[in-house]
């Protein structure tokens, strides 16, 4: 427990950095606060501490950035510089992970914490990052990969690796996996940029010919080709809603186009209609109510036929 700790803020930090610790105690809602130098955290009396603090229930977090010299809070004013970016994985996880691991939009992450079963941290080492872009940039990797495009924070924390996470009885054994040793820097991360087999631009308003595809027309080839290549359907409307914020309602249009794309494909594919309803409708219950779920995945299914049906006679 303590060398795998020691290890990793070793890692993260340098020496005569002052870091953020955070105890919290998920029954009775109790949580401190330390901020130390490295060093003091890294004394085997202080890890010890720690380690007894754990037993006693509290989950154990380090400020993924380091603080100030003198600084005696964990606010935004007081980061000193943007030391990691990261991303928390939670539902899907393990399918979620692939596809990052697997992306050509993000450079290798430094580490991957799992924190419990399918639920995972991912931290990258990073230079060069103001604060906007560091936001920015932690948004666009949450929608790409399934995050919360709200914990863009450059003052959160992350679970210290080696420790229990309390959460769960019996409590799981935070662990992590290094993969980079590289500093990477704001233009290794190529959401800002479309690359040619993942991100749609955003459409910009233009006078279109008769001739020419519209943005929809453009937004639908671009779903069908991605999923045809086993792009993750909720990671592609995370993706389409960003780039359609012009739309009135981007996240039900995404979701609309992704899953009438999917039904095309899987009808193609010699799928029934009745599995192709219930892929629909496992895929949206949890964003959907379930009311409306199974009306809307029998009517998408209907219209997909449609349209296959009339490509034939065409």
């Amino acid at each position: 427990m303590k060398t795998i700790a020691n290890d990793f803020l070793t890692r993260c930090f340098a020496p005569s950095e002052t870091i953020a610790l955070l105890l919290r105690r998920e029954s009775a809602a109790s949580t401190l606060q330390r901020i130390v130098l490295l060093e003091r955290a890294l004394a085997p009396r202080y890890l010890g501490w720690l380690a007894h603090q754990n037993t006693e229930g509290f989950n154990i977090y380090v400020a993924a950035n380091p603080l100030r010299s003198g600084s005696r809070r964990r606010t935004k004013e007081n980061i000193a510089a943007i030391r990691h970016l990261y991303i928390d994985i939670d539902g899907n996880g393990e399918a979620r992970l692939a596809a990052l691991r697997a992306s050509n939009l993000v450079p290798t992450p430094t580490a991957i914490l799992s924190t419990s079963s399918g639920k995972y941290q991912v931290l990258w080492r990073v230079e060069g990052f103001d604060f906007d872009v560091q936001e920015a940039t932690l948004k666009l990797i949450a929608i790409a990969f399934g995050g919360d495009p709200a914990c863009t924070d450059c003052n959160r924390v992350l679970r210290l690796p080696g420790f229990a996470n309390c959460k769960y009885d019996p409590s799981q054994t935070v662990t992590i996996e290094y993969l980079s040793h590289a500093t990477w820097k704001p233009e290794d991360f190529r959401l800002h940029v479309p690359p040619e087999a993942a991100v749609l631009p955003r459409p910009t308003v233009h006078h279109i010919r008769p001739d020419m595809p519209t943005a929809s027309e453009h937004d639908w080839t671009w779903v069908v080709d991605e999923l045809a290549h086993g792009t993750d359907a909720v990671m592609l409307t995370d993706l389409l809603a960003l780039r359609r914020e012009d739309k009135p309602n981007p996240r039900y249009y995404a979701q609309r186009t992704v899953d009438m794309a999917s039904a095309r494909l899987w009808l193609l594919e010699g799928t029934t209609v009745s599995d192709v309803v219930a892929m629909l409708e496992s895929r949206r219950r949890c964003e959907i109510p379930a009311e409306h779920c199974c009306a809307r995945a029998r009517e998408i299914a209907a219209t997909a036929q449609r349209m296959i049906g009339r490509r034939k006679f065409a």
